[in-house]
């Protein structure tokens, strides 16, 4: 069945479970939570994740929202069709070609978050409980939390909808708490080398200046 078919949602329960349960298991096999918080975190993201794909591929509230609100000044004539559904085409009048620019950017972010939550979750488990300050480390103290703030910048490019763009605040203030948890417990191992690693490295966005002076051989 094609979207156009479907006059008042998508229906398209099976991809809603396919996806989410693709990157749910891809963050959860990275990020391990054990601890209670760390499972209320990953609890939030697989919220976040959940009504996403719901709006993406079966019953699309905030095109009922938007067009309750704006009414016949809504800018397409089917709001219900899958196609329709990409709100930064239709709301702001792009074609195809925006729609390539989304994917691409969108995509990329999402691939990029996932190859990062990867390279930093190996980097610790070889660790073996050492302190880790090198390599992808060596540019954010929480490389698997900034992956994942990634991959969800990467959704609400791609197919934003209002309960997601409501809770990505909340779930950014989450687990910047949790990493804040996590760095007390570090400090109180590993003492003044974690308090100087955490001096020179930020938390979550790193410091392309001087890095991109030092790949380029500046001083």
């Amino acid at each position: 069945m094609h979207g156009d078919d479907v006059p008042f949602g998508y229906g398209f329960w099976s991809l809603v479970v396919v996806n989410t349960a693709i990157f749910v298991l891809l963050a959860l096999s990275f990020l391990t939570p054990v601890k209670q918080r760390e499972w209320r975190s990953f609890g939030a993201f697989t919220a976040f994740v959940v009504a996403l794909f719901t709006e993406m591929y079966g019953f699309p509230l905030t095109i009922y929202v938007l067009t309750a609100v704006l009414g016949s000044r809504y800018p397409v004539l089917n709001p219900f069709s899958h196609a329709s559904g990409h709100l930064w085409i239709t709301l702001l009048g792009g074609g195809a070609w925006m729609s390539v620019i989304i994917h691409l950017v969108s995509n990329g972010l999402m691939l990029g978050g996932l190859v990062l939550m990867a390279v930093g979750w190996r980097r610790v488990h070889r660790a073996q409980g050492e302190l880790v300050t090198d390599g992808v480390y060596a540019w954010v103290r929480h490389p698997q939390y900034a992956g994942l703030f990634l991959i969800t910048v990467g959704m609400l490019l791609q197919w934003p909808t209002i309960i997601t763009v409501a809770t990505w605040p909340a779930l950014i203030v989450i687990y910047s708490r949790l990493a804040r948890r996590e760095e007390d417990e570090a400090e109180a191992r590993f003492g003044q080398a974690y308090r100087g690693y955490a001096a020179r490295v930020p938390m979550f966005v790193p410091r392309l200046g001087p890095r991109l002076r030092t790949l380029w051989g500046e001083p």
